[in-house]
């Protein structure tokens, strides 16, 4: 039968060599020459002047607002439609998530709900560039600049996608990523957050290490976390790092594939991209109209023919320990609704990507 990949890391050769080299250092945990090395690439990368690696994109985020002393009676602004990882680092930090709309065209955080939504109590913005689609960050830039707040941009899916010719991540007060084993490049786990602020990247840095004073032995000044990624996934992730522009010409050429094939059915619509932006399409995505049709039944279809596939996150007003913090949102509901992810995996081939279109074209014209 038919195979095709829906969000699987790509792993081979240099991803081998890399870990061996860690493990015949013997350095395998939070100690390595490898942890630094991933850092200082991946902050050239990215166009930073630091970036500290963490367990995950969760921790990243949580760091980012600790480190912004956002705590108890403080508001955090996020969209309704993003993975729930985006909002409980406010809860963690004893903050309140005000969820807010998202636009119907990008997915992404509506500016103007944004504006609805800002308090006497509001601190900050967590904008999500979804599934690695840039956020309008102008139109977000001026609002937090206007009443004086911070910008942490969630970009754990947005490796590589760029607004204005910039990189996602760079232009808030903080950027966290995500390397989780579906990411564009993936460690296994853990996340990275960027910053060009090199007094509170090295707080974080020590933070992150259980805020551990070295000279002194263990002795620890102030609370910290245990949020360290590991030497052998630093030397996964320097592995990803050599081979990223390919994975990202994949990922936007199997979307130009699904758009070429899919685009005549009147029922299927794209997640469109921001004016001055290009997305890295971590995973493509479409909302289906047709006839009320069951997305769960589609998914189903597709599966039985070999295609793989997601619904889109749900809204996180649907929740039940989140309803209380959110607005009215029916475009979140609309695109759950209708939306599904498609197989966007770089270990697909544009041919297995084109057959897996025309099966879905097939499929919704039954």
């Amino acid at each position: 039968m038919f195979k095709v990949y829906l969000d699987a890391p790509n792993l081979g050769e240099i991803e081998k060599e890399y870990l061996t080299r860690a493990i015949d250092a013997g350095y395998v945990s939070t100690v390595g020459p490898f942890v630094s090395k991933f850092e200082e690439k991946f902050a050239g990368y990215i166009g930073v002047r630091k970036a500290i690696s963490v367990q995950s994109g969760t921790a990243a985020l949580h760091m980012a607002l600790y480190e912004l002393s956002i705590e108890k009676g403080d508001e955090v602004i996020v969209p309704a439609l993003t993975f729930v990882a985006s909002i409980n680092p406010i809860l963690y930090a004893g903050a309140k998530p005000v969820i807010v709309d998202v636009d119907p065209e990008t997915w992404n955080i509506d500016s103007e709900e944004i504006k609805k939504a800002i308090t006497k109590n509001t601190k900050a913005i967590i904008p999500v560039h979804l599934y690695g689609n840039p956020c309008d960050m102008d139109a977000i830039m001026k609002i937090a600049k206007e009443y004086n707040l911070y910008v942490i941009e969630d970009a754990t899916e947005s490796l590589g996608a760029t607004y204005k010719g910039r990189q996602t991540g760079t232009f808030g007060d903080f950027g966290c990523f995500s390397f989780n084993g579906n990411k564009l490049i993936t460690t296994g786990g853990g996340g990275m957050i960027v910053t060009d602020d090199e007094k509170r990247a090295k707080h974080i840095k020590f933070l992150v290490n259980q805020a551990r004073d070295n000279s002194k032995g263990y002795y620890h000044p102030e609370m910290g976390f245990n949020y360290r990624m590991t030497n052998i996934e630093a030397a996964l992730g320097l592995a990803q790092l050599e081979r990223i522009d390919k994975f990202l010409e994949k990922k936007r050429n199997f979307r130009k594939i699904y758009q070429k094939v899919l685009d005549d059915l009147p029922c299927i619509k794209f997640q469109q991209e921001s004016n001055n932006a290009s997305g890295s399409w971590w995973l493509t995505c479409v909302k289906i109209d047709k006839n009320n049709i069951d997305i769960d039944d589609l998914m189903l279809k597709l599966k039985e023919k070999g295609i793989p596939s997601r619904r889109i996150f749900m809204p996180a007003s649907k929740m039940p320990y989140l309803r209380k913090f959110s607005k009215s949102c029916p475009n979140a509901y609309e695109i759950y609704n209708q939306g599904i992810c498609l197989p966007t995996s770089t270990l697909n081939e544009e041919e297995d990507i084109k057959k897996a279109a025309l099966i879905i074209k097939e499929t919704l014209n039954d």
